[in-house]
């Protein structure tokens, strides 16, 4: 299956991209696709356990599976005052 994952503010700095796309056998839970991001964009390594998922517009928790044409986007943390 293949996963769009749309990336946002520094996390699309560090990737040179809006989006990863990310091959799986089967359904990814949202750990796997961190995984899987941090492997295919190595910039991103450090950076996405860090940021916020969202699956089909609601935050999502590392056990939650990805199901095939879901909406992901990778959130990163916001900062300021």
């Amino acid at each position: 299956m293949r996963v769009r994952v749309r990336l946002f503010a520094r996390a699309r700095e560090l990737a040179g991209r809006d989006e990863v796309v990310i091959e799986a056998a089967e359904a990814p839970t949202v750990a796997a696709l961190r995984g899987a991001i941090a492997e295919q964009v190595p910039a991103l390594a450090s950076f996405v356990g860090r940021c916020a998922v969202a699956v089909g517009g609601a935050y999502a928790v590392e056990g939650d599976v990805v199901v095939e044409g879901a909406e992901v986007a990778l959130i990163p943390p916001v900062s300021g005052g």
